[in-house]
């Protein structure tokens, strides 16, 4: 309650106002572990231990073809400042594993502070994993900080995937102000491999017509990958890489990058890539 000095007329008790109530924060927790057992002649990979809490939630959609996939679903419905997300991955020894999203994660307008989203991944030898979340999606003054870690086995195979689009240019949306913060570690046997850091913040709208960071683009994505014969995957990479695309060798991995004018064109660029990396078909929600 708050005391206000305009007190009515002839009394001599303060007035009470009411405070402004404090807005409730979503707060999610999802964790999991998988490793191979036997199949048949040969082995599957399956859960091995699983945790979630608060609006995070895990599925695991039984797949035609027996890989193991991870769906992951936050039924807040979308993300605003306050709100607090982790996510953990754990592939065992020769474990096998595709993590996706159920939609494309939504980043509201803030009255306060950041969303903040921290995912933490382990591989261990000849283990693989595909991270592909579908797009983030930011709405004008939405703030938004992650931050990815992973841990891999030298002989792991990973390929991972982070995208923004700039509002939904099919609905006449723009971002003149807002937040993203993108924090990568990488590190292989131990040893640290990739450090990123990005930072788009403030007049976005400004910074994303330069030529040195979107050149007018509103939608953008980052994959690593990690395999056999990096030098011969970056060759048919970009072969296939359009103008506003590039790619690397950093250490042993190979880092693209694609900027697109909207979400659509990014959706289909990133199919396309995806295809050519990862190594197991791309996730049924991805379907256009």
């Amino acid at each position: 309650m708050t005391l206000l000095d305009d007190a009515p007329a002839g009394s001599d008790t303060p007035f009470l106002a009411a405070s402004p109530p404090r807005l409730q924060r979503a707060q999610g927790e999802a964790r999991a572990s998988v490793g191979p057992v036997p199949r048949g002649p040969g082995t599957r990979t399956a859960i091995r231990r699983l945790h979630q809490a608060g609006c995070l939630k895990l599925r695991f959609p039984r797949l035609a073809d027996g890989e193991c996939q991870a769906v992951v679903i936050n039924t807040s419905g979308g993300l605003t400042g306050g709100d607090r997300l982790a996510l953990g991955f754990e592939v065992e020894p020769r474990g096998a594993l595709t993590v996706t999203t159920q939609a494309c994660e939504r980043v509201y307008r803030s009255v306060g502070g950041t969303a903040d989203v921290d995912l933490s991944m382990r591989l261990g030898p000849e283990a693989s994993l595909a991270y592909l979340p579908q797009e983030t999606i930011l709405f004008e003054g939405g703030r938004l900080s992650r931050r990815l870690t992973l841990d891999a086995a030298a002989d792991s195979r990973f390929l991972l995937l982070e995208s923004v689009i700039l509002g939904r240019a099919a609905m006449g949306e723009t971002v003149a102000d807002g937040l993203v913060a993108d924090r990568w570690r990488i590190r292989r046997e131990g040893r640290l491999v990739l450090a990123e850091d990005l930072r788009l913040g403030g007049d976005i709208a400004a910074l994303g017509r330069e030529s040195a960071t979107l050149g007018g683009g509103r939608a953008f994505s980052t994959l690593v990958w990690q395999g056999l014969d990096a030098a011969g995957m970056l060759a048919n990479v970009r072969a296939g890489l359009g103008p506003t695309e590039g790619a690397s060798l950093v250490d042993g991995l190979l880092v693209v990058r694609v900027v697109a004018a909207d979400g659509y064109t990014l959706r289909k660029r990133l199919m396309l890539l995806i295809g050519r990396l990862a190594h197991a078909p791309l996730p049924l929600v991805w379907s256009m």
